[in-house]
């Protein structure tokens, strides 16, 4: 029989986990440096913004791991009305474990259950783990139509993260789930 546990616990982070937060971040740049190069002096290579300061911003921050060693994160925030995923980061090192897909699952399920009907991000829409990733969970693009959406672009055009792909806005609308009914034969 198969076990009904999930395979990927997901949960909000804990005081403790904080501290590892900007580390899984930082820990992708490789990654972007094998598709971009050397990304020294890049917007894309600034250190990540520490747990505890993510913790502070209204919305969530989803952990996958074990507290106090988290080995991924989402970090959702609410901003004018709006659910967005501000970042997904997990540890290459665990990569194509499928936690990516789990923190964000849960962070669809989490943003849906605070009244949210849709969650947006940015990312490159080229780069494997970036843009296909997303539309694999629902995510399509969309255009800048919400103020806050034009802001997050302006940033990142004026940090130059442009130059490396295009990036654009995907939105992941959420509904209710539809239940299967289990028919007996």
């Amino acid at each position: 029989m198969p076990s009904l546990e999930p395979r990927h616990v997901v949960r909000h982070a804990r005081a403790a986990d904080l501290r590892r937060i900007a580390a899984i971040e930082d820990s992708g740049l490789p990654l972007f440096e094998e598709g971009f190069g050397d990304l020294s002096g890049d917007a894309l290579a600034s250190p990540a913004e520490e747990g505890r300061d993510r913790i502070e911003v209204p919305g969530f921050l989803l952990v996958v791991g074990e507290v106090g060693e988290p080995v991924g994160f989402a970090h959702v925030v609410y901003a004018e009305g709006l659910a967005h995923l501000a970042q997904l980061s997990v540890l290459p090192s665990r990569a194509r474990e499928g936690l990516g897909s789990a923190l964000v699952r849960r962070a669809l399920v989490e943003a849906w259950q605070d009244g949210f009907d849709a969650v947006s991000l940015t990312t490159y829409r080229d780069v494997a783990f970036n843009g296909p990733f997303y539309a694999r969970l629902g995510f399509e693009e969309v255009g800048e139509d919400e103020p806050f959406l034009r802001r997050q672009r302006d940033e990142e055009r004026a940090m130059g993260l442009d130059r490396h792909g295009p990036r654009v806005v995907m939105r992941a609308r959420l509904g209710r789930p539809t239940r299967r009914h289990v028919t007996g034969g």
